[in-house]
């Protein structure tokens, strides 16, 4: 089956050229099947290989198709909702493993950029989380805190030093983590799946799996053209479970809510503008429930997006919104131009939490990385390859938990996007 194309995005256009690799054909034997070539996938692919196990990746379409070449590229090295303490909370040591590998993760990430020589517009520039109301500077002062007192390196910004790093007075204060910044996830991506192939993985793109079983000792994987038998399994397709075969794992596909997200880019920035205009570079998202993200891509172009609800004309209506999002943060800008629009998945849960499962003997999955799976993602890649390469799960960040489906998910699923006027409503409350 010929691998879908990519979506015509600002990633798709710039990220180097990769050559489709052929389909699993036949039987074949290796000791660790990866379903999915996203990042979490083919992070888990390099870490076993570098440790002397034999990879398969199966990914169903290209690698990077899913929600790793669609995102808007920041490298946030904290979670949306899911503070610190509330890990420790609910999971004891397994939750403070899992603090200390979301507060490193951006490292973990620019880390492996660096050490395979990524072309991947990898740039460490920092993550800012700027509060859109005076009230949301408390919120963001007691993640400061809490993540100081794990330890990483979270800054406290006040209205003078944010108006100064953003180039606007827009916001009242920020959070700053100088580990975060910004990739082209589709060539981060492709960068991952060249390191994996150069320590000895293979990679088939395509390769649709229909079915995954534990017969006696091994994994038997099953696609449309063969069959993959492997001692452990990583299953890394996250909110793309459903998407190309339905039946795949169909729990995993109901414990989580596929949102739609959005992402443009604008026309590349002048001079001028460019050292006005977050002269640092850093990677932006700010404490709205209705966000408001942008970053610089090396070209200078500002890469943004938004959401909206309904499904009428709704590439045109976002496409309205962050332009006029981002004019009214900085004026001089005017209302910029957007020359690529694109959409993906994100999964999404009611509580912000990832979840980690044990889907039989040396085989795990994640799921939902609710709107922070670039960095997060790639850094659960590795721990789940050192689950399955012997290391005691005791020791590792994995908070595992029973999937849990939602209820009518189908209905859920489609009302969706009506959150966003709850999460509207929410925005103009003080905390």
């Amino acid at each position: 089956m010929k691998p879908p194309k990519h979506q015509p995005s600002i990633w798709a256009a710039t990220a180097p050229v990769r050559v489709p690799r052929p389909l699993l054909k036949g039987a074949a034997e290796t000791d660790l099947a990866v379903i999915g070539g996203g990042f979490t996938g083919l992070s888990a692919a390099v870490e076993a290989a570098r440790r002397g196990h034999a990879v398969t990746v199966l990914e169903g379409a290209s690698v990077g198709w899913g929600a790793s070449g669609r995102n808007n590229g920041q490298v946030i090295p904290i979670l949306t909702s899911a503070e610190p303490d509330v890990w420790v909370k609910r999971f004891g040591d397994a939750g403070r493993r899992m603090v200390d590998l979301i507060g490193n993760s951006a490292n973990t990430l620019f880390g492996l950029a660096r050490e395979f020589g990524m072309d991947a517009e990898a740039e460490q520039s920092g993550w800012m989380q700027p509060a859109h109301t005076p009230g949301r500077v408390k919120l963001i002062a007691k993640r400061v805190e809490a993540w100081q007192r794990y330890g990483f390196p979270a800054e406290l910004r006040d209205a003078n030093e944010t108006r100064d790093l953003l180039g606007t007075d827009f916001w009242h204060g920020a959070m700053l983590n100088p580990t975060g910044g910004h990739i082209n996830p589709l060539a981060f991506a492709r960068g991952l799946a060249k390191a994996a192939e150069g320590l000895g993985a293979v990679i088939h793109e395509g390769a649709r799996v229909t079915r995954y079983a534990r017969e006696g000792v091994e994994w038997v994987i099953t696609t449309p053209e063969g069959t993959l038998r492997a001692r452990a399994l990583i299953l890394a397709t996250n909110a793309y479970t459903a998407e190309l075969v339905p039946s795949l794992a169909p729990r995993l596909a109901r414990s989580l809510i596929p949102v739609v997200s959005w992402q443009m880019a604008t026309q590349p920035l002048g001079d001028n503008l460019r050292a006005q205009i977050v002269p640092g570079r850093q990677a932006v998202s700010d404490t709205r429930g209705d966000l408001r993200f942008f970053r610089y891509d090396a070209r200078n172009r500002m890469i943004t997006g938004g959401a909206v609800m309904g499904r009428r004309n709704v590439e045109a209506r976002v496409r309205a919104k962050a332009a006029a999002n981002m004019a009214e943060a900085f004026p001089e800008m005017g209302v910029p131009e957007m020359t690529h629009v694109w959409s993906g998945y994100v999964g999404m849960t009611l509580d912000r939490f990832p979840r980690v499962h044990r889907i039989g003997p040396d085989g795990f999955a994640w799921m939902a990385c609710n709107g922070r799976g670039v960095a997060f993602g790639t850094a659960m890649g590795r721990e789940l390859a050192r689950a399955v390469t012997g290391e005691d799960i005791e020791t590792l960040a994995l908070p595992l938990t029973e999937p849990a489906p939602f209820p009518m998910h189908g209905l859920v699923t489609r009302l969706a996007p009506t959150y966003l006027a709850w999460l509207k409503r929410a925005d103009q409350k003080e905390i």
